[in-house]
C-alpha cells in the first residue's frame, strides 16, 4: 500500500544547520539554553551563540574546516551541544559517539569516518586515548579538567579567534555522521547532510511543535539521533530549555522534571515501563508535562495506556531510523486523535509504502519502505550496503513489518529479521512483549525464536519477575491472550533484559 504525503514537506531554507538552529538565538537572548541537570550551570542564548562561534575559530585555527571529520565521545553535558554546533560552524562534520563504547568500538569509528580530532570527559579519557592511537589520531580535547597534556575546551574557547566564513553545501556537506547499531557486521557511518537534518527538525515541529515556555528533558543521549535531532537541535531551534542528564537515573530524572518544570518527556520504552510501574512515581510531582512521546523502539498500547492512565498525560509515540534523520511517523498529540500502540502519521513530506516481504506487492502490512528528504545520502564507505537499503526508485527499506489501518495510522509490529516461524506462521515477537509486560508480576521481557527440528522454531519468552509468579501463570496468561500458535513455549527467568542505548532489546545477546 503506497500511502501519500500526510502534507506537503515545509520549505526548507538552503542553509546549514548551526545558522539554522542559532538563527533567533539573539532573540531568545538571556532565556536558558541548556542546564546541565546534576548541578543546575546553565548555558543562556546569547552565551551559547557566542561559544559556538568561539569553539569554530579555535577549531579552524586548528585547521579543521571543511571535509574534515570531529569525534564527540561523551555523555550529555551543556557543552555537547555547544560542541557539536561549534563543530558545524568551522564548516566540519561531526561523528558522535556512543561514551559506552570500548577502546574497539571507539577505534573502529574513528578509523571508519576518518575523524582529526576527538572530544571527550575525563572519565572516558584514557578509552579515547587508546583508540585515538589505533586510528592514527593525535589530537584529543577534553571538557572539565585535563588529566594530561590535552588542551581542554575552556583553553579553545579561551582562545578567541573569529569563526571561518560559511562555505557549505547544505544540499552535499555533511552535519553527522552517526553509526548505526550495526545488526549485521560493524556498525556503519550513516550519512547525513545538512539539508537532512534541517528538513527533518521542519517536519517533526509540524506536529511536535514546541516554544519558549517548553523545557526539555535531555536524557536520551545526544549521540544517538533521536536525543540529538527532537531534543536538542528541535528544542535549542525553538527557544526551549534543554535540561541534560548524563545518564538515566530513575530518582534524578523524576526530581529534574519536578525541579525544572518540564513540559516535554522524550523517553525510550525502558524509560516508559518505569513510569507505568515504578513505586518511585508516587511521590513525583510531574503536573508540568503536557506531553510524552516514546521512540527508538515499539511501545505497545497497553503500555502506553498504563503511562497515560497513571500520569494523567497523553502518550505517544514517533518512529524513525538513524538513516531517516530520525522521524519519519509522529502520533498526533490531541488527546482524541491518539491510537496508542501507533507510530501515528508520516511527517509532511514524507511518503511510505508497506510491501508484502514476498511478493514486493503493495498492502496494508509488510515491510514499511521511506521516502522523503530526510533520507540520507547513504552509508560511508560502503556502496553495496547503501544500494541493499535504499533502491534505484529511492526507497529505503526499513526492514520494519508495519501494518496501516483504514485512517492511515502506522503500527511497526516486528523486524522482518525477527519474526519468529511457527510451523509457516509468523509470529511477531513484540506482540508478545507487548502481552507479557502487562502481567503485574513481570517487569521487563523479551521474546525470540530458538530453533526446533519438528516446528522451526518456537517463541521463547525471557522475564524479569518483580513479583511471585509461577512459569505456568506466566504461559497461561500469554496463552488466554492469542492464537495457538503464538503461544510462549519457552520460558527463561533473567536479571535484566540486554538493551541498547536507545531502548531496543539486544536479541543477539539472548540468542
Amino acid at each position: 500500500m503506497t500511502v501519500p504525503e500526510t502534507a506537503p514537506a515545509p520549505e526548507i531554507p538552503d542553509v546549514d544547520l548551526a545558522t539554522f538552529t542559532l538563527e533567533r538565538a539573539d532573540e531568545f537572548g538571556d532565556r536558558p539554553a541548556l542546564i546541565d541537570g546534576p548541578t543546575g550551570r546553565t548555558i543562556s542564548f546569547s552565551e551559547f551563540k557566542g561559544l559556538v562561534e568561539s569553539l569554530a575559530g579555535a577549531l579552524a585555527a586548528r585547521g579543521i574546516g571543511r571535509g574534515d571529520v570531529v569525534a564527540i565521545y561523551m555523555p550529555n553535558l551543556p557543552e555537547y551541544a555547544v560542541i557539536f554546533h561549534g563543530v558545524l560552524r568551522a564548516n566540519a562534520t561531526n561523528t558522535t559517539a556512543n561514551p559506552l563504547y570500548t577502546e574497539s568500538e571507539l577505534g573502529h569509528q574513528l578509523s571508519d569516518s576518518g575523524a582529526k580530532l576527538v572530544f571527550t570527559v575525563g572519565p572516558f579519557l584514557e578509552t579515547a586515548r587508546k583508540a585515538a592511537e589505533h586510528a592514527g589520531i593525535d589530537d584529543i580535547v577534553v571538557v572539565g579538567e585535563a588529566e594530561g597534556d590535552e588542551p581542554t575546551l575552556a583553553s579553545l574557547l579561551g582562545e578567541g579567534a573569529a569563526p571561518p566564513e560559511i562555505d557549505i553545501d547544505p544540499a552535499t556537506d555533511l552535519a553527522a555522521l552517526p553509526y548505526s547499531s550495526g545488526t549485521t557486521g560493524l556498525p556503519k557511518g550513516v550519512m547525513l547532510t545538512h539539508r537532512n537534518l534541517v528538513a527533518n527538525v521542519l517536519q517533526t515541529n509540524t506536529v511536535f511543535e514546541m516554544g519558549t515556555d517548553d523545557v526539555l528533558i535531555g536524557v536520551l543521549p545526544f549521540f544517538h539521533i533521536y536525543g540529538q535531532t527532537v531534543i536538542m537541535n528541535l528544542g535549542l531551534r525553538n527557544g526551549a530549555a534543554v535540561v541534560t542528564m548524563p545518564r538515566f537515573d530513575l530518582d534524578q530524572f523524576l526530581s529534574l522534571i519536578e525541579k525544572h518544570k518540564v513540559t516535554l518527556a522524550n523517553v525510550v520504552p525502558p524509560i516508559a515501563l518505569a513510569l507505568a510501574k515504578h513505586p518511585a512515581v508516587e511521590g513525583a510531582d510531574l503536573s508540568s508535562l503536557r506531553v510524552i512521546m516514546s521512540g527508538a523502539a515499539p511501545l505497545g498500547a497497553e503500555l502506553s495506556d498504563a503511562v497515560t492512565a497513571r500520569l494523567g498525560v497523553p502518550t505517544i509515540q514517533g518512529y524513525g531510523m538513524t538513516e531517516t534523520s530520525p522521524v519519519t511517523h509522529v502520533s498526533p498529540i490531541e488527546p482524541d486523535r491518539i491510537k496508542p500502540g501507533t507510530i501515528g502519521l508520516p511527517v509532511p513530506g514524507t511518503e511510505t509504502r508497506v510491501v508484502d516481504p514476498e511478493t514486493r506487492e503493495d498492502g496494508t502490512r509488510g515491510e514499511l519502505l521511506i521516502r522523503g528528504p530526510q533520507v540520507m545520502a547513504g552509508y560511508l564507505n560502503n556502496e553495496d550496503a547503501t544500494k541493499h537499503t535504499i533502491d534505484e526508485d529511492g526507497w529505503l527499506h526499513t526492514g520494519d513489518v508495519a501494518e496501516v489501518d483504514e485512517d492511515g495510522y502506522f503500527a511497526i509490529v516486528d523486524r522482518l529479521k525477527e519474526l519468529i516461524k511457527y510451523k509457516g506462521f509468523q509470529v511477531p515477537p513484540a506482540e508478545l512483549e507487548a502481552i507479557l509486560i502487562t502481567h503485574p508480576a513481570i517487569a521487563d521481557c523479551a521474546v525470540i525464536g530458538v530453533p526446533d527440528e519438528e516446528a522451526g522454531e518456537l517463541p521463547k519468552a525471557f522475564v524479569v519477575c518483580s513479583g511471585e509468579v509461577t512459569d505456568d501463570e506466566i504461559l497461561e496468561f500469554v496463552a488466554a491472550k492469542v492464537s495457538p500458535q503464538k503461544k510462549v513455549r519457552i520460558l527463561e527467568r533473567i536479571e535484566e533484559i540486554p538493551k541498547s542505548a536507545s531502548g531496543k532489546i539486544l536479541r543477539r545477546q539472548l540468542k
